[in-house]
């Protein structure tokens, strides 16, 4: 048996899984990288149609895509969306999905951790520190450039 392409067998799967229910948002899910592109068909995903009837029976139904997205890229999508909307009306061969929401999801990226700060500083740092601004008459600056110093040293360990 050979090995195939996942990327292959995708829309072949979502086809089947599609075919009673959610038949829209199945053919947008299986034509979102040539909709929207590949490389941000990586980064938002359709995740739900929201249908809307007419009140006037002679107008068709509208529908509104709900696409989960990161805030930096709803931005940039946001002025795609007409173009977005025009793609996805040419698979369905009409103007049926009207509107396209962003709901926003967080970045996936991982939270780099802070380095750690000293707490104190050592006899010898504070006595180096204190050698260094004695000479500083006003207690008031002398008192900030102490704090200062002293934050300096911690951040250097």
């Amino acid at each position: 048996m050979a090995l195939k392409l996942l990327s292959d067998s995708i829309p072949k799967v979502n086809a089947k899984v599609f075919a009673r229910k959610y038949i829209a948002l199945g053919r947008i899910v299986t034509h979102w990288p040539e909709i929207i592109g590949q490389e941000i068909a990586d980064k938002a995903q359709p995740i739900k149609i929201h249908y809307r009837k007419s009140k006037d029976k002679s107008k068709k139904a509208e529908a509104t895509l709900e696409v989960a997205v990161t805030s930096a890229n709803a931005a940039v999508l946001q002025y795609q969306k007409d173009v977005i909307l025009e793609r996805i009306n040419q698979i369905f061969g009409d103007r049926w999905v009207t509107d396209i929401k962003f709901k926003h999801i967080p970045h996936e990226g991982k939270a780099v951790p802070l380095p750690r700060r000293r707490k104190t500083l050592s006899p010898e740092e504070e006595k180096n520190l204190s050698e260094m601004l004695e000479n500083i008459d006003d207690p008031d600056i002398k008192s900030r450039l102490q704090t200062m110093g002293a934050a300096i040293m911690k951040d250097r360990t």
